[in-house]
């Protein structure tokens, strides 16, 4: 069912990291949803988000971010200007190439880079875009249960877990201090998908949990304050 009528406008979100895989596969659930779509891609190379807006014309605007560059994403910040969305949801992210490597083996080259990518890249999306929002919006970041500090019994991934962990950190300090701001906040552990970043060994398609991740979002517009949850909106220990 859509969650617009022909006479009121479509709410829209603004989905960085929407290129590919779980990106590109949320845009095309929110359009089937009656939404529109503001989508990042990184580069100038042809992506799957393309061909979605091709299909959809009016309905998709793409924007070139790279979000471990600041200038990008203040210069994306000014075009948006005059601009407002219901959702901001940050999916950029990244792994390091060995993921069988511990922390004392990977490279100080390597671990900044998983770092920049998946924590302080986000949360300065999350700073610069805040106020794009409407006030009874989302802001929303791609974690993962392998984020989870209480969860990790059996080790593994090392590299990429840190940065998880370090993200949840900085949005829960981000959540203290608009504590009386009403829009919701959510960090969002989608699970083991099959992607270019999950693997052919996932257990799980996109078609299978695209549609979760999507009501979890929207089930959580409303209620402020944040959460950690997984894509059938169950609370994830932190």
């Amino acid at each position: 069912m859509s969650d617009s009528t022909s006479h009121e406008p479509r709410p829209s979100i603004l989905l960085i990291g929407a290129s590919r895989g779980i990106g590109a596969a949320m845009s095309a659930e929110f359009l089937k949803r009656g939404w529109n779509v503001v989508g990042t891609v990184r580069g100038n190379s042809r992506t799957e988000i393309h061909d979605l807006a091709d299909d959809n014309e009016g309905r998709i605007e793409i924007e070139q971010l790279d979000v471990t560059e600041e200038a990008q994403i203040s210069a994306m910040r000014n075009r948006l200007s005059d601009r407002t969305f219901d959702i901001l949801f940050v999916n950029a992210g990244t792994a390091n190439a060995n993921q069988n490597e511990t922390i004392a083996d990977v490279s100080t080259e390597e671990f900044v880079r998983v770092m920049v990518t998946n924590a302080l890249a986000p949360m300065r999306v999350v700073e610069v875009f805040q106020d794009l929002v409407v006030a009874n919006g989302l802001i929303g970041v791609m974690s993962s249960g392998q984020g989870s500090i209480s969860s990790n019994e059996k080790g593994g991934h090392e590299v990429y877990r840190g940065s998880k962990s370090a993200l949840n950190q900085y949005m829960r300090s981000y959540a203290a201090r608009h504590e009386r701001d009403s829009r919701a906040l959510l960090l969002l552990a989608p699970g083991w998908i099959r992607t270019a970043l999950g693997g052919p060994e996932a257990p799980f398609s996109l078609e299978e949990t695209i549609p979760d991740i999507v009501n979890v979002l929207l089930s959580k517009r409303g209620q402020p304050g944040l959460e950690y949850l997984d894509r059938m909106g169950r609370t994830v220990p932190w």
